[in-house]
């Protein structure tokens, strides 16, 4: 006679970046154990690569990891991390006062994502005739510029060409995934120190993770706020 089959229970959660209504269910212990081999080796690719193939279980195939945003991830992270393992964490923060180290239980349902007080339009005129469009980095874009080795100046270039949907003027609009990257690295490389700070303070507008933990210290006794941003914090 078969096993019987353990039910598991579903739940629903609204992507950040799309509002896109997707289901998940918790990790199961076989999910559990990869997650915790991943931190004990404390190496980012891998801790990267078993969050990504645990979430893609977990949402049933219905969300590629690479193509969706860094706060999207971390956001569906932990919530399958608060409906698998529990709905609250313990770290350890440093107290900025005496810098002892105290347990601190965080709620990880009241972690939100936190937008920028001034929403900017991803369409931006670099000048009175030339705009672009822009786009929030992919974790697949994150990824990309981490790869290899380059100097901070081929990095930043980098990034702002990802950002880039499309670059047009009155009469024609250019997709840049369909622009040779040569022709865009020349692209960003012709823009003044103002141009490039329009493109760069919409990808510093990303979204982010983030929660604020309240505690008195258990050495000095003041009461401290702490703000925690990114998944590292909580993983």
């Amino acid at each position: 006679m078969a096993l019987p089959k353990i039910e598991t229970p579903t739940f629903e959660l609204k992507l950040p970046s799309s509002k896109k209504l997707i289901k998940y269910r918790p990790f199961l212990v076989k999910e559990e154990k990869i997650l915790l081999i991943a931190n004990e080796s404390k190496d980012s690719r891998e801790i990267f690569n078993a969050m990504k193939d645990v979430i893609e279980s977990c949402t049933f195939g219905k969300v590629e990891v690479e193509k969706i945003t860094p706060y999207d991830l971390e956001y569906i992270f932990l919530k399958l991390r608060s409906k698998s393992v529990g709905e609250t964490a313990t770290v350890n923060l440093k107290c900025p006062e005496c810098g002892e180290y105290n347990s601190v239980v965080v709620n990880l349902e009241k972690v939100e994502v936190v937008y920028p007080t001034e929403k900017l339009d991803s369409k931006v005129f670099i000048t009175d005739k030339v705009g672009l469009t822009l786009r929030h980095l992919s974790v697949a874009d994150i990824a990309a510029l981490s790869e290899g080795k380059s100097d901070d100046s081929t990095m930043v270039t980098k990034a702002l060409i990802k950002a880039i949907e499309t670059i047009f003027d009155e009469d024609t609009v250019h997709q840049a995934k369909d622009t040779p990257e040569k022709e865009l690295i020349e692209f960003i490389e012709s823009l003044n120190r103002t141009q490039v700070e329009k493109i760069n303070e919409f990808i510093q507008s990303t979204p982010k993770i983030e929660y604020t933990a309240k505690f008195k210290c258990t050495k000095c006794g003041k009461n401290v706020e702490v703000k925690l941003e990114g998944i590292n914090n909580f993983f």
